[in-house]
């Protein structure tokens, strides 16, 4: 079938995109969908930081690749050995798809999938299959989803059912932003109730750390970016205090606020400086955590003494450390009652022609989530 598609067709181009128009939108052939497949109808797309680390090349991808990987749809048709989902189901995209037979996958850690890192690396579905075509050239799939354009193939692992009363607006949030900023909180770093954080870069993810910290039972949270205009975001999302990042004492406030630092930091902005920051107001016997997604020759330098002589703890999270199945329907649960107000993260919708305009606005840091909303 022929859909609309939103394709890179290389990276590394120069903002403003609105000039540059590193994304055309283009018309491509969708192949039917393979064994253990879906043909999913795109009803909304969220624009995500680790889109645009591909498009400015921070996160290199094989090339020309259809991008778009926080989505929620519609089922179409299904292919082969597909029993558990018909036409007509909804669905969430999940951008780290699991085999549930690798080693990570029989421990419980289907975010580590192998199978599935190496397809998403190839630009293949799981199977090992590419289902885009633009005449004679094969198009790749990003991280197995290829959500900005209005019909995609994915692997029937890469998919969470929905109730069909949750707007798909809203449900495209839990794919990713929700999935990694409120799992990297519940999942990763196990916050109990009267604990303290902070949480570093305040996109989606961030925000959504903010509120899996409030939902957990924080007693303080100390929001951290170097947009004023997040930080009332984030002390409106439920954070007790708040501090620019441009401030040249910002540790020392951190750790004045929280007498001594907190028992978790959760670097979200994807940045060597941040993930010092989030060190540096670590208390004693703390944890911090990251989910920020660097380039790839990003280093940090610990001192070890500190490391070992005040026992801390630094840990990475991928994807919130989630198994989809279980925590996409427990996060839908508290949306529903009123303890994760995810929907307050939208900044606004797009068509698909606004797509580079809407990544300048994120480059910019104007923007929590942006959604492309697909026509029914």
């Amino acid at each position: 079938m022929k859909i609309t598609a939103a394709v890179l067709n290389s990276m590394g181009a120069a903002p403003p995109y609105a000039a540059s128009r590193p994304l055309r939108i283009v018309e491509l052939e969708l192949d039917p969908p393979g064994r253990d497949e879906v043909l999913v109808r795109i009803a909304a797309a969220g624009l995500c930081h680790s889109d645009l680390s591909v498009i400015n090349g921070d996160r290199p991808r094989p090339m020309p690749m259809a991008l778009g990987h926080e989505a929620a749809g519609v089922v179409e048709q299904v292919g082969a050995d597909v029993t558990d989902l018909v036409q007509g189901d909804h669905v969430v995209m999940v951008f780290m798809p699991s085999c549930g037979h690798c080693m990570p996958c029989a421990e419980g850690r289907p975010a580590l999938c192998e199978p599935g890192a190496g397809a998403n690396g190839a630009g293949t579905l799981l199977g090992g299959g590419r289902r885009l075509h633009c005449e004679a050239v094969t198009i790749n799939h990003h991280l197995g989803c290829s959500a900005f354009a209005d019909h995609a193939v994915v692997s029937r692992r890469s998919l969470v059912k929905l109730p069909k009363d949750l707007p798909l607006d809203e449900a495209a949030l839990f794919g990713c932003a929700v999935l990694t900023g409120v799992g990297a909180v519940v999942n990763t770093a196990r916050l109990q109730p009267g604990e303290t954080a902070s949480v570093i870069g305040l996109g989606g993810v961030g925000l959504s750390s903010v509120l899996g910290a409030v939902a957990s039972g924080a007693r303080q949270i100390v929001a951290i970016d170097l947009s004023d205009e997040k930080l009332a975001i984030a002390r409106g999302l439920g954070a007790t205090d708040v501090v620019n990042a441009r401030a040249p004492d910002a540790a020392e406030q951190v750790r004045r606020l929280a007498g001594g630092g907190v028992d978790y930091a959760f670097e979200m902005a994807g940045a060597a400086r941040a993930m010092q920051l989030a060190f540096e107001i670590t208390r004693r016997g703390g944890t911090t955590v990251t989910a920020g997604l660097p380039p790839p020759t990003a280093s940090l330098a610990l001192p070890l003494v500190q490391l070992v002589a005040e026992e801390r703890t630094v840990k990475g999270s991928y994807i919130g450390t989630c198994v989809p199945i279980r925590d996409i329907p427990r996060y839908v649960g508290l949306y529903r009652a009123g303890k994760l107000p995810v929907d307050r993260l939208m900044s606004g919708k797009l068509r698909l022609d606004q797509i580079n305009e809407g990544f300048d606005r994120l480059h910019a840091g104007r923007v929590v989530r942006q959604i492309i909303a697909f026509p029914a």
